[in-house]
């Protein structure tokens, strides 16, 4: 399995206007995807974030689908899996070998995926894999959810670690040019990750910056910050390339 961990592939998502459907070249990304990338058209599948939303799984697939032609890497087809589909994963995951996983509400992605045996079926999955924003953080073993919706930051029973897929050990905070500056229920997000990096350490990740792990290696292209122990501190620049181990 190559796995890639992404805040988002294709630019900023907060940039007002629609998001142009292109890859984001930045850092080697699109070099890095089409050095591994099948010489035949692979089949796709992209597992959503929230499996009710099916128009807007459907429009996602889209999206995604015209992202990966124009930079020349042609998909064989991009099915979304939700709600409609999802007791036929088993089937779905055997046909596909490029494996999106979607970005959205970080606790409902993560439910979805537990209750479809994601964990477990993923194990001996060889493919690709595409983190987008939600779906790198719960690719983690241990998956850092950040409060993000009304409510969460100040409610004493939502669950900011959670057990994630298991095909990564590191756990990351994408969007970070844009987050660190956002508050929810009136406290700024940068206090709740330093706080929250006292019982685990994390990756920020701006977009434009990615993560690649194998077997072998797990590499941070791009800017990233380490949140540990209550600092933070800016590890990689722009550009670089820094092992993680």
């Amino acid at each position: 399995m190559t796995l890639f961990l992404t805040s988002s592939p294709t630019g900023c998502p907060f940039e007002p206007g629609p998001q142009p459907a292109a890859l984001d070249p930045k850092n080697h990304f699109v070099d890095n995807l089409r050095a591994v990338w099948p010489q035949e058209a692979p089949e796709g599948l992209l597992l959503a974030a929230d499996p009710k939303a099916h128009a807007a799984n459907d429009e996602a697939c889209s999206f995604f689908a015209d992202c990966f032609a124009r930079a020349g890497l042609p998909l064989d087809g991009l099915t979304p899996c939700d709600s409609r589909n999802q007791e036929e994963i088993s089937e779905l995951l055997a046909r596909c070998n490029f494996l999106i996983l979607g970005g959205g509400h970080v606790p409902t992605q993560n439910r979805f995926f537990s209750e479809i045996g994601l964990p477990a079926l993923l194990q001996s999955y060889e493919g690709i894999v595409l983190g987008i924003s939600a779906g790198s953080m719960n690719a983690a073993g241990i998956v850092y959810a950040q409060p993000e919706e009304p409510g969460e930051a100040t409610d004493p029973f939502y669950c900011r670690w959670m057990t994630g897929l298991g095909l990564t050990d590191i756990s990351i905070w994408p969007h970070y040019q844009h987050s660190k500056n956002n508050t929810v229920d009136g406290i700024p997000l940068l206090d709740i990750a330093r706080q929250d990096s006292c019982h685990r350490p994390f990756i920020a990740l701006p977009d434009g910056s990615y993560i690649i792990c194998t077997d072998s290696s797990e590499v941070l292209y791009g800017e990233g910050w380490y949140f540990g122990k209550g600092r933070v501190s800016l590890i990689n620049e722009d550009g670089e390339e820094l092992p993680l181990w």
